[in-house]
């Protein structure tokens, strides 16, 4: 098992705001985080302009695809990040929850884009404090 705190990116589409979080995360985090995104209803493929938006600041998320929310991957990580999936996000007891208000960027420009690219990042680099402010404690405990 893996002593690396996991945090999973949920969005409906898993083409926009959670694949950005999850750029941003992989980026900012250097390998000590595992980092994970899926969808209640997944896209066919990326945001164009979310990827565009990330390539200006030096991320690459072209080699992501949109994944289903599964069961499993919610259940085993340690942080969930919701981002309007509502309550098609399971809920487990003793998990971590944060539900990030963000504009939707389905369907905008680049410009509109580029403003949630920014807020994400300002909430990524929060987050990833508070992970390393735990540092030790994020192990999971065994199942009673």
């Amino acid at each position: 098992m893996s002593t690396k705190p996991s945090v999973l990116f949920v969005c409906v589409h898993n083409a926009g705001r959670s694949q950005m979080a999850a750029g941003w995360l992989r980026h900012l985090a250097g390998g000590t985080v595992e980092v994970r995104s899926a969808g209640s209803a997944p896209a066919e493929t990326v945001n164009p302009a979310a990827v565009q938006a990330m390539r200006e600041v030096g991320i690459d998320i072209t080699d992501q695809t949109p994944k289903l929310l599964e069961y499993a991957t919610a259940e085993s990580s340690d942080v969930i990040v919701t981002m309007g999936c509502g309550d098609t996000c399971p809920v487990f007891p003793g998990k971590r929850y944060e539900d990030w208000q963000l504009e939707d960027p389905a369907g905008k420009g680049v410009e509109a884009v580029r403003r949630v690219r920014d807020q994400i990042r300002e909430r990524v680099e929060k987050l990833l404090s508070e992970l390393n402010l735990s540092e030790g404690r994020h192990e999971r405990s065994p199942a009673s």
